[in-house]
């Protein structure tokens, strides 16, 4: 009597996992490092500082599977964030419109930039670039280069333990969210399509440069409500927020193994990307390493991510 049932190929799951397992290794050894690393006080706290992240990465994501790139993510954090602090301090809007406006504030950055890149020809570095530059302005002249402190009461409930921490369940739901559209609209697959051959996707006669754009829109929308999550935190608006930003974001899409050229990547590896950068921070934090030591280890630790990312690229196309 023989088996038909496929014998099970550990080589081929490693490589598909390889995100989360790196993700599971890193929980396990920063527990064994620290004793306060699994503290319920501790696993709250790497929630609500990587929320912002996880929601930029996951923008930049879709931006990066249709062949794009979105260099001005970290600016327009900074300007969500200001914006959603002066409406409620200076105007005296209610936070909920407050963050509505941000968020969509946020949104026509990205329409800009990607009508920039769709509709002009212009590269996205560049495009973006300008964007981000502009968006970092438009925050500095808004807040004349001061920080906006929020009331208590207002955008803080966002990270309330009395509303069992509201911006973890946004994020968590957002999550679900863009993994739906990834995986099971026409949308998502459309996406993905463009960033493999675009020029194929033309010919079967799908709007390409719409789909472009709205990437773009996705990211900088999810950019500024990740910038009202740390004016949430915070309950301080700055100009200053985001800087470096983009560069996490990249590397959390890197490490979450999509490819920068387009056409390869998921969502929840994103996620798991963005946590492996957050975790490495926490358990530096916990074990004292002083702030500059720590950007030349993640610096390292990126480049051997990546590194592994290639690696098992090759191997999965001899699979």
């Amino acid at each position: 009597m023989t088996s038909t049932a496929k014998k099970f190929n550990w080589k081929e799951f490693l490589i598909n996992n390889n995100t989360f397992i790196i993700l599971l290794l890193l929980i396990i050894i920063s527990a064994m490092l620290s004793d306060t690393f699994l503290t319920t006080m501790n696993i709250r706290n790497i929630l609500l500082q990587q929320a912002g992240p996880i929601l930029v990465a996951i923008g930049l994501l879709y931006v990066i599977l249709a062949g794009g790139i979105d260099l001005s993510v970290g600016s327009i954090m900074a300007l969500g964030a200001t914006i959603s602090a002066l409406l409620i301090t200076d105007i005296g809007l209610h936070f909920s419109v407050s963050i509505a406006v941000a968020v969509i504030v946020g949104l026509l950055f990205g329409v800009f930039s990607g009508a920039l890149v769709a509709y002009t020809g212009i590269q996205g570095f560049v495009a973006t670039l300008a964007t981000m530059t502009i968006a970092r302005g438009v925050a500095f002249v808004l807040t004349e280069g001061r920080p906006i402190k929020v009331e208590t009461g207002t955008i803080d409930v966002l990270t309330s333990k009395d509303f069992l921490y509201p911006l973890i369940w946004i994020a968590m739901l957002l999550i679900v969210m863009f993994t739906f559209i990834q995986r099971y609209t026409g949308f998502g697959r459309k996406v993905v399509a463009i960033g493999s051959n675009e020029t194929a996707v033309q010919l079967a006669g799908v709007r390409t440069k719409v789909y472009v754009m709205s990437t773009y829109a996705i990211s900088g929308a999810l950019a500024a409500l990740a910038g009202v999550f740390v004016a949430s935190r915070t309950s301080t608006g700055s100009a200053t927020i985001g800087m470096g930003q983009e560069l996490d974001a990249i590397a959390a899409v890197v490490i979450g193994g999509a490819s920068l050229m387009g056409g390869k990547g998921f969502v929840l590896n994103t996620v798991a990307g963005a946590l492996i950068l957050g975790l490495i921070g926490n358990i530096m934090n916990l074990m004292a390493v002083p702030s500059y030591p720590q950007d030349i280890i993640k610096g390292i630790i990126i480049i051997a991510a990546v590194l592994l990312q290639i690696m098992t690229s090759k191997k999965e196309r001899t699979i």
